[in-house]
């Protein structure tokens, strides 16, 4: 039997993504057909598995091709960084930064170099990532420099929705900006562009005739321009010029009821075009159960599509619901590897 494996940044150490991280992978193990192994500090990794009352061994291992150990046993690829001084929970510092940002340095070399077939990434926290000298927004962009990628876009996926047997993906024209600006960023050419990008990865993973449909950003479209103009003059052209190269595109469509549409199994997926837009629909409808997907780079790579919560870190009170899904949508995906690879340039 082929056997996934999967790498598991711990995310920032000490928020909540070691006692996810220790919670998942203590769920998982001895399961038949993939082995995840945890990157990050092995210490950090027992301290989350205390934090969540779990009784298990945690091995540390040093080549991702070792045989799983079975049931009750965690592994780890230490990386290092903190050693037995794991600063405490809940606060920003550097020092928890830097181990974030080599976990995921680790893992994406691996996932580069065929070591693993894909990475399951824990919550950073920004400033925290910053004041260990990172100039990058997030996760997103430091994987494009590490593969080589200038631009990628996520995909959310909603894996319990309404329509038996149906995954809603969620796509994005614009990301971490401010309403504001993402308002200026959304032009033809992006919208185009973001159009292209969605319809490729769903190819890439799977769906081979893919419906989309594009979301609007004014009340009720626009109304014919009486609340904006955006519809007119950048969406719908858009919208028409893909539905002219024989693309099944759909929009734009009101977005208190495109998402809707989406759950119900009328389209494969549906282009938001501001964060919020796209992120409160997925997380309203299934916050545990929403995962993302980062398309575009040569690697996979699933994530939770939350914080590290330092507020209760610590506490035993984290729920690992989305890390298990993200762990198990990289499962379900990394047969598309080749794929990916392939569409990406890996």
């Amino acid at each position: 039997m082929t056997r996934s494996v999967l790498a598991v940044t711990l995310g920032d150490p000490v928020g909540i993504g070691p006692e996810i991280t220790a919670r998942t992978l203590a769920e998982v193990a001895g399961q038949d057909g993939h082995h995840g192994i945890a990157v990050g500090d092995a210490e950090a990794v027992r301290r989350g598995a205390r934090a969540a009352g779990l009784d298990v061994d945690v091995r540390e291992v040093s080549d991702f091709g070792v045989e799983p150990a079975g049931p009750g046993t965690i592994d780890v690829y230490d990386t290092g960084v903190l050693g037995a001084d794991v600063p405490g929970w809940g606060n920003v510092d550097g020092r928890a930064g830097r181990a974030a940002v080599v976990a995921i340095e680790v893992a994406t070399r691996a996932a580069l170099d065929g070591e693993v077939d894909g990475i399951v990434t824990g919550p950073v926290h920004k400033e925290a990532i910053w004041a260990a000298g990172s100039k990058h927004l997030g996760h997103t962009e430091m994987l494009g420099e590490l593969t080589g990628v200038t631009r990628q876009n996520t995909m959310f996926v909603v894996r319990e929705t309404e329509a038996e047997g149906h995954h809603l993906r969620i796509f994005f024209t614009t990301r971490h900006v401010s309403l504001r600006k993402a308002l200026d960023q959304i032009t033809q050419d992006t919208v185009t562009a973001s159009i292209d990008e969605a319809l490729t990865a769903l190819r890439v993973f799977g769906v081979a005739e893919p419906r989309l449909a594009v979301a609007a950003v004014n009340p009720h479209g626009g109304e014919n321009g009486a609340f904006g103009d955006e519809e007119i003059v950048h969406i719908g052209p858009a919208c028409d010029a893909a539905r002219s190269r024989g693309h099944s595109v759909a929009g734009p469509v009101p977005a208190d009821s495109v998402f809707h549409q989406g759950l119900t199994g009328r389209f494969d997926a549906v282009l938001s075009h501001f964060h919020d837009q796209g992120h409160i629909a997925a997380k309203t409808y299934d916050f545990n159960g929403t995962i993302s997907v980062t398309v575009g780079l040569p690697i996979l790579r699933t994530s939770v599509d939350h914080g590290t919560a330092f507020d209760i870190a610590g506490t035993g009170r984290a729920d690992h619901g989305t890390m298990l899904s993200a762990y198990l949508a990289a499962v379900d995906y990394s047969p598309y590897v080749p794929a990916i690879r392939e569409a990406y340039g890996g």
